[in-house]
């Protein structure tokens, strides 16, 4: 699918002319690589590789554009199971028009960062510092469900949390990695500041972007750290759990068998202290005994404190 994007007043909007300078082409059709292969000479792994979430950000400089692939967070859904991926996105920069290529559909020039766009390397720069800003705000929801599923570990014994945590876990290693990849790109942009024809005031925005992209690596780094030396700990609060769980059962069966081998022994066919010519009361004394014995294992319980 594509969509032409033109920028008007400062901000990116969409238009229905065929000269505007930013198309953007999401999940892009057979006929629509062709296109992007044969008449805008595109090289087609580079374009694959745009399409490929498992594709590592790079930069290349061809003979009429400069290719640049970054990494940026994926949409989140219910059916990831708590598995964050990273998606890659394809910047085709030409001397007047930027290709954009998608593997799904995402909101590229919302928020706040795309206020004040003047030229193509504008919005090359903002898509960059808000794929970090996206980074960070799944950084901060993965921090939040590692919270929730730790009371859960505390209170349950299902293996369901302990998974979910590894998936994060695993998550944020691939962020880790897409993070890093990123802030090399970001540095060797910089690098070819003069091949890009980016402004002092762009390069000032380089500099922030790298800023940005080293604290959300700290970040993520942290939550990985953490999460990592806890899950040891949730293993061992789970099997301490499981142990109580499994004494206290002990207990109760101690409580139900002591009963039932009182009254077992006088039930049993042989010459017994107590005979029926006595009358109920011999009921009486076997149930009181049972009780006893009842009571007796949970005094014990209570003055061991078990």
């Amino acid at each position: 699918m594509l969509r032409r994007m033109s920028i008007a007043n400062g901000k990116v909007c969409e238009v229905d002319s065929p000269e505007c300078r930013v198309h953007v082409y999401i999940s892009p059709t057979e006929e629509e690589k062709k296109f992007l292969t044969e008449e805008l000479k595109l090289d087609a792994h580079t374009l694959n590789s745009a399409l490929d979430p498992d594709e590592l950000s790079r930069l290349e400089f061809e003979p009429e554009h400069t290719a640049l692939i970054i990494k940026r967070p994926k949409n989140y859904c219910s059916e990831d199971n708590f598995l964050f991926k990273v998606a890659s996105i394809g910047l085709f920069i030409f001397k007047d028009r930027l290709i954009i290529v998608l593997a799904e559909e995402s909101p590229l020039f919302e928020g706040r960062e795309f206020a004040n766009v003047r030229s193509l390397q504008d919005i090359v720069l903002k898509i960059i510092y808000r794929a970090i800003f996206h980074f960070e705000g799944h950084l901060r929801v993965i921090s939040a469900l590692s919270d929730e599923l730790e009371k859960e570990i505390n209170k349950e014994m299902e293996n369901k949390h302990l998974l979910n945590l590894f998936t994060l876990e695993k998550s944020l290693v691939y962020y880790l990695n897409a993070i890093t990849t990123n802030g090399r790109v970001i540095d060797k942009l910089k690098a070819n500041a003069a091949r890009l024809s980016l402004t002092p005031e762009q390069m000032e925005f380089i500099d922030d972007i790298l800023i940005e992209n080293s604290q959300c690596y700290e970040l993520a780094q942290i939550y990985s750290q953490v999460l990592s030396s806890l899950m040891d700990a949730r293993v061992s609060v789970v099997s301490n759990n499981l142990n109580v769980l499994m004494k206290t059962l002990t207990l109760v069966m101690i409580g139900i068998m002591l009963p039932t081998l009182v009254i077992s022994a006088f039930s049993m066919n042989v010459k017994l202290p107590l005979e029926q010519e006595i009358g109920t009361i011999s009921f009486w004394v076997i149930m009181g005994l049972a009780v006893a014995s009842t009571v007796s294992v949970w005094l014990v319980w209570r003055y061991r404190k078990w």
